[in-house]
């Protein structure tokens, strides 16, 4: 595995920004490692839901997890307000970064990762295969 630390700046889309970066790296195949900062406001998908909810004000992001691949990711996040009142769901475009977003991303060199549409569960699902490598 190649580990990878990223910041995002004020105003990043943490979605966009990690799958635009994804996108020009020669790995097929990345995850999230680790992830803490501040959002000013999330867009979350919650269980269930098939619209996103936006979720403004001075947001701590608590966990961020998911793949990356070069056509699309699934990550899921946990925020906290200032109440400490937390809340999760799928990360969503529109999840603007606050103050700073300091990630460390794992490449899996070995590894391809592609989205496909999954007959069963009607969503673009992860479909993983060995990366040839010679």
């Amino acid at each position: 595995m190649k580990v990878v630390p990223l910041r995002l700046q004020p105003g990043d889309d943490l979605r966009l920004a990690l799958e635009a970066w994804m996108g020009k790296q020669p790995e097929q195949a990345g995850c999230v490692i680790s992830a803490v900062g501040s959002l000013s406001v999330a867009q979350l998908r919650l269980a269930g839901a098939t619209q996103a909810t936006a979720m403004p004000g001075e947001l701590e992001i608590l966990s961020l997890s998911g793949t990356l691949s070069p056509d699309g990711a699934h990550l899921h996040i946990a925020v906290a307000d200032r109440k400490g009142a937390v809340i999760g769901g799928h990360l969503c475009a529109g999840s603007l970064v606050r103050t700073t977003a300091e990630l460390v991303v794992g490449l899996l060199p070995e590894w391809r990762f592609r989205r496909e549409l999954d007959p069963v569960t009607g969503h673009a699902e992860l479909r993983i295969s060995p990366q040839d490598l010679s």
